[in-house]
């Protein structure tokens, strides 16, 4: 397969101009969904499985699953943020880093699935709660000084969810381990 197809398997992030309060709607469901459907995903995968890289030189499936929820917990935090501060700049992380720590190479996959229902549990609350006034106040990202407004990020994180549960799906289906 082509490197861009394994990298991106549904493309890049494609956030609307125009966000209506249905892509907003579709976005936290699909943020809901993605903690079970993980879980269902790769329940039956032996350690060598999960173990495998997704893609040459890419992480391995236990990385992509710690890395999901140490994102989505750094994202949780970034609304906080843009909720209680004026447009502040957000804590960058190297996630590259992060999945080369010890706990994303080699702890157990149930940690972060957990934990992953936990978060996206309380986000959604929270998420489903916010004001029209709410989804459009801003953070800054330093990378770039790009400048996020909250329903944006529900966006890219629904992408964000999709993103990586693509990559494991896809590798189950090459290796054919259904």
């Amino acid at each position: 397969m082509e490197i861009d197809s394994l990298k991106y398997p549904i493309g890049l992030v494609q956030i609307p101009e125009n966000i209506t309060s249905k892509n907003i709607e579709i976005w936290i469901s699909d943020i809901e969904r993605f903690p079970q459907e993980l879980e269902f995903l790769v329940k039956d995968l032996s350690d060598k499985q999960l173990d495998t890289s997704y893609r040459e030189k890419g992480w391995t499936v236990r990385q992509v699953i710690h890395h999901c929820y140490d994102s989505h917990h750094n994202s949780y935090t970034r609304f906080k943020w843009a909720l209680t501060e004026d447009n502040p700049t957000i804590k960058a992380y190297f996630e590259d880093r992060w999945a080369e720590l010890e706990d994303s190479k080699s702890a157990p996959i149930s940690l972060s699935i957990d934990a992953l229902k936990s978060l996206h549990s309380k986000w959604v609350y929270f998420l489903r709660g916010l004001t029209e006034k709410d989804l459009l106040k801003t953070f800054v990202h330093p990378s770039g000084n790009s400048v996020k407004t909250l329903k944006e990020n529900i966006g890219i994180y629904a992408w964000h969810c999709q993103h990586h549960y693509a990559h494991i799906e896809q590798l189950i289906k090459r290796k054919g381990w259904q």
